[in-house]
């Protein structure tokens, strides 16, 4: 399975990257905003995103909608500091299949990882 990590703080793309080293996935991208992100998500056609909200650019739920025009099947978990119920809800009814609140752990992300991949 490929992953493309989507956020714009490095530290967080490291964490993400780190943690999903024990998983069978192949990290083919990583993105620091939303405009980029559909641009590497239309290229390389990952199977799992993760996904940022707070962005430049473009927001994470506006990408999230265009990656999912482009492929319905896409995994994409949304990983961010937002934990506003509305925003939760509103990114799980536009096709976020996890939500992850940071800050995260390497317990939490990989748990949200294997709900994902189920």
């Amino acid at each position: 399975m490929k992953l493309l990590i989507v956020d714009d703080s490095a530290i967080i793309r490291k964490a993400i990257e780190s943690f999903a080293k024990d998983f069978p996935v192949e990290i083919v991208g990583q993105a620091t905003n939303g405009k980029e992100a559909v641009d590497l998500f239309t290229k390389l056609k990952p199977d799992i995103v993760t996904l940022d909200i707070t962005m430049p650019e473009m927001d994470g739920l506006e990408a999230l909608k265009q990656m999912l025009k482009i492929n319905a099947a896409a995994r994409i978990m949304i990983v961010s500091a937002i934990s506003n119920n509305q925003v939760v809800i509103e990114a799980l009814a536009a096709g976020a299949k996890h939500f992850l609140t940071k800050p995260f752990n390497e317990t939490t992300l990989k748990a949200g990882l294997q709900k994902i991949m189920a």
